[in-house]
């Protein structure tokens, strides 16, 4: 759900806190001291947590450190004025120590909404959001007028595409054309356990459940008013589509543990990379929610099919991260160009933007190389391009030989690294597709 950057010296305290926040999805760099942080590029994180008494150097200077991402203390039981102090100075929240998990999480879960709502406000501002997303070529073209030709309509919106093509982005434009004055609130169904997804959309009771300690509001409430973006539908439970399913044909919400629904007010836009005709037809989606989806379905292309996109949309990703890091303007040497030209992004834009953010990271003179890049030495097979006889030109078709191919050498979490998607991604995949898992090999004797 976010990336997060840990800064806490107490070894006990720090693996717990990580292990709250992973628990819940996020993505957490942990620490012991500022220096230490500073290293991993704070202002480069959604979101830094940290303890205020450090060995060296207070936590508290993060906040001066870190520009636009928000910054939570953490304080000694007590220590109210350090807290309050922190605040003044532009934290966006406080957790007194000892602390419960729920507390913290639903911290995290507050501060990160309010973020989302100010870059949402401020994404507003701009002439026209569709600008993020250059493009010359025509699938991507046709993907945008369709965007905005919905934009100021209720309708609800379905957007198809592999992980890494930008379908929050179009999510986020179709938004901001609209007439909604509302959140933007992006929701990954897959990153939520199965377990905690319907409290997580809907809200639950005190007592609900065990570990419900409080009342606590849903995503759904929190986008009222505004736009819902479920991320990766495909993976709802039955449970959670039908109710997804009532809410939508009702209006009305209800929490978990709760006896009378609540009216809402919201508007849906949808994303995945899955086929879901063909989920209905094996009746592992409804076909009743499906329909109600997808009034308006918009294709996003990967960006192997993007053309001379590439190289434009690198421009954008440096010039956004030398902003960011508050660095000179940079420009790609022809050796990089060529090899972001060459290269197949199996991970499609997302893949491309870590690339250059790596890049402007460790630059130090002159234009951008293609070794500060970090591509893989031999760019992966065109997957679209003629093969040998009998050889599945097809996308799916490339991931199966890219798979098979590297898994002697790279973990599961690698490969799924390589190719741009999650873990859970790449087990469906291998699932769906009949793609064995390498035999593990007996210890030498």
């Amino acid at each position: 759900m976010a990336k997060i950057l840990l800064v806490e010296d107490e070894r006990v305290i720090r693996a717990e806190i990580e292990r709250i926040l992973t628990r819940d999805g996020h993505e957490v760099v942990a620490v012991a001291s500022v220096p230490e942080a500073e290293n991993e590029c704070p202002e480069c994180f959604d979101l830094v947590i940290t303890d205020v008494r450090l060995t060296g150097e207070t936590g508290d200077v993060l906040i001066e450190r870190v520009g636009q991402v928000p910054v939570i203390v953490m304080t000694a039981y007590g220590s109210v004025g350090a807290a309050v102090d922190a605040m003044k100075r532009g934290a966006a929240d406080y957790l007194s120590k000892p602390f419960e998990p729920e507390a913290l999480s639903a911290t995290v879960t507050r501060v990160l909404r309010h973020r989302a709502a100010s870059e949402t406000d401020r994404m507003r501002t701009t002439a026209d959001p569709y600008d993020i997303v250059a493009t010359q070529s025509s699938p991507m073209q046709e993907a945008l007028r369709w965007a905005r030709k919905v934009a100021p309509t209720e309708a609800s919106v379905l957007i198809l595409g592999e992980s890494g093509t930008g379908k929050e982005l179009i999510a986020r434009a179709v938004h901001n054309q609209s007439a909604r004055k509302g959140a933007f609130v992006p929701v990954s169904c897959a990153s939520i356990p199965e377990t905690l997804l319907e409290s997580e959309l809907f809200g639950h009771e005190k007592g609900a459940f065990t570990g419900a300690l409080s009342r606590q509001e849903g995503l759904v409430h929190a986008a009222n008013g505004g736009t819902l973006f479920l991320d990766e539908i495909g993976e709802l439970s039955q449970a959670a589509q039908a109710r997804l399913l009532r809410m939508l044909q009702q209006r009305e919400v209800r929490r978990v543990g709760a006896r009378k629904a609540e009216a809402v007010d919201i508007r849906l836009v949808a994303a995945t990379h899955r086929n879901l005709p063909m989920l209905v037809e094996r009746e592992e989606f409804r076909a009743d929610l499906y329909f109600r989806l997808k009034v308006v379905e918009i294709q996003l292309p990967p960006l192997c099919e993007r053309g001379d996109d590439i190289l434009a949309l690198a421009g954008v990703f440096i010039a956004r991260a030398t902003a960011k890091l508050r660095r000179p303007p940079l420009e790609l040497g022809k050796d990089a160009a060529a090899a972001i030209r060459r290269y197949k992004w199996p991970g499609n834009v997302r893949e491309l933007q870590h690339a250059v953010e790596r890049a402007v990271i460790l630059h130090e003179s002159g234009p951008i190389t293609e070794e500060l890049l970090g591509l893989p030495s031999s760019s992966p097979p065109d997957p679209i391009a003629p093969g040998a006889v009998g050889e599945d030109p097809s996308l799916e078709g490339y991931l199966r030989r890219f798979v098979l191919s590297h898994q002697d050498e790279l973990s599961e979490t690698e490969l799924a690294k390589r190719l741009g998607i999650s873990r859970k991604t790449l087990w469906e995949r291998r699932q769906r597709m009949g793609i064995p898992r390498r035999e593990s090999r007996p210890a030498p004797e």
